[in-house]
Formats: C-alpha cells, sequence, structure tokens
C-alpha cells in the first residue's frame, strides 16, 4: 500500500511491530504519523499480517465498510460516496449495510487517538490495507477526503439476487464505472466485500462461501466460477451474470488465467472506487 502526497516526498518504512504483535489497526494508521510521507509494507511480513487477519476474521469486514462508504456515489447528484458518513448510525441501519456497525465500532477506539484523520480517509485506508494483508494488490492512496454529514438516500449499492442490467444501473449509470471495473471488483465483492469472506443467512439471506480461501486475495472466485456450481461454494445472480454477459465473460476468462492481470486491472478499478467524487475535487 502507498500514501502518496505532493507535500513530501521521502518514504517512511513504518516499523511492522505493531502488526506483528496483533495491533493492526495501529500500524494502519502509523502514515499519518507523518504528513505527506508515502508507505510501503514490507513484503517480508506479508506471511505475518496474512496469519493475522485470518486469525481475526477482520479483513473482509473491514474492506466491506470502505467499499459500501464509496459505493454509493452517484455521478449525476453528486451525493453519497467515500465522505465517512456510515459513522453515522442512521446509514448503518440500510439493510445493506447490515452488520458494518461491528467494522464502525472495531475501529472507532483507534480513530479517537487521531481526531485530524477525517473519517472519510480514515475507512478508505484501512480498505486498502486490507487488500493488502491478505495478499493482494498495493493500492495508492491519496489523503484528503472530508467528512460529510448527511448520509446517502438508501438502495443506492448493488444487489446480488440481479443480473448484468442491474450491475450496470449500478456500477456505470449511478458511479461512472466500466464494464471491465465491474468484473474486477466482483472477484473481491464477492469474496470479501459482502460478509467476511462469505455470505451469512441473518445479515444478506445467503449463506456459504464463494471460494475455498475465501480470506486470502486471489483470483480463485474466476476459476470456481468457470468451474461450475459446486456442493458448498455459493453462486448468485450477480456471479452468473458475469459468465453469460457477452462483455463480462472475456474479463472472467482473463482473470481466471492470468491472476497478474486481476490483481493490476482490481488495484486501477478500486483506486477509482475509493475517490468518487473526491478525485475530481
Amino acid at each position: 500500500m502507498l500514501l502518496e502526497s505532493s507535500k513530501r516526498q521521502n518514504p517512511y518504512i513504518f516499523d511492522v511491530s505493531a502488526v506483528e504483535r496483533g495491533d493492526w489497526a495501529c500500524a494502519l494508521l502509523a502514515p499519518f504519523l507523518l504528513e505527506g510521507c508515502a508507505l510501503h509494507v514490507s513484503s517480508s511480513s506479508k506471511l505475518q499480517k496474512l496469519a493475522l487477519i485470518a486469525e481475526k476474521n477482520c479483513a473482509p469486514l473491514i474492506l466491506r465498510l470502505a467499499w459500501h462508504s464509496a459505493g454509493t456515489f452517484d455521478v449525476q447528484s453528486k451525493t453519497g460516496g467515500p465522505f465517512g458518513t456510515l459513522r453515522f448510525k442512521s446509514e448503518q441501519s440500510h439493510a445493506a449495510n447490515n452488520g458494518l456497525d461491528i467494522a464502525v465500532r472495531l475501529l472507532e477506539p483507534i480513530k479517537e487517538q487521531f481526531p485530524i484523520l477525517s473519517y472519510a480517509d480514515f475507512y478508505q485506508l484501512a480498505g486498502v490495507v486490507a487488500v493488502e494483508v491478505t495478499g493482494g494488490p498495493e493500492i495508492p492512496f491519496h489523503p484528503g477526503r472530508e467528512d460529510k454529514t448527511e448520509p446517502p438516500q438508501e438502495g443506492r449499492l448493488p444487489d446480488a439476487t440481479k443480473g448484468s442490467d442491474h450491475l450496470r444501473d449500478v456500477f456505470i449509470k449511478q458511479m461512472g464505472l466500466t464494464d471491465r471495473d465491474i468484473v474486477a471488483l466482483s472477484g473481491v465483492t464477492h469474496c470479501f466485500i459482502i460478509l467476511q469472506g462469505r455470505c451469512h443467512k441473518e445479515r444478506s439471506g445467503f449463506e456459504g462461501p464463494w471460494t475455498a480461501n475465501p480470506l486470502i486475495f486471489d483470483n480463485s472466485y474466476f476459476t470456481e466460477l468457470l468451474s461450475g456450481e459446486k456442493e458448498g461454494l455459493l453462486q448468485l445472480p450477480s456471479d452468473k451474470a458475469l459468465l453469460s454477459d457477452e462483455s463480462f465473460r472475456p474479463f472472467v476468462d482473463k482473470y481466471a488465467t492470468d491472476e497478474d492481470a486481476f490483481f493490476a486491472d482490481y488495484a486501477e478499478a478500486h483506486l477509482k472506487l475509493s475517490e468518487l467524487g473526491f478525485a475530481e475535487t
């Protein structure tokens, strides 16, 4: 993960001891202790961090918080988006956000230690770190989002029970993303975002994981998708739409055979999502 700023270019390699002793949330905030620094996480500590996240099962929940915050952006009204409004109970109560109050409570004691941080930046940085510590690509992070006080209206997040038309309505017409972004994000959305690496019936109405190792960031979602339905693994209508849609399918085939291509496209799509309504200001 790379924290970028135009103010200062000196890189700061943070001490991973906080992560190794189990305090990964504090380590996550280390770059903000030096304003304008660039943060690189040493690859030698990645396996240790992966083990920690797998043990605590918190990376998917944190990433889901970041995504559900950003995914409410509407390009027409310029409302919603990654501006920290999920800190409010009114937005946490939206049906698609069931369980995210847990993520907010988990992070709040850490946030209180760093009042200079906006919730908007805090949640998005947490999502970037969640990707990397589970083995995913480095994603540039640009701080500077301001917190907003008006949560978006309910109903802007994608519905996993619907197909390709709905996906395009949400991701392309509402958010301003592309077909490639939809497929790349789906490779992690369904493994991580909907609920902690798997669906939980009491929250989403579905039960089960999409892949055999739902806490590891890789291209297995696409390989599993192409191998057909298997007992114990979940496929929703939105998953099947990626196979049946003539524009989505080539990306599924590509990512199933080329993990590097998936990582590159995912990193680009994640950055775009995390900066909706922010990058253009």
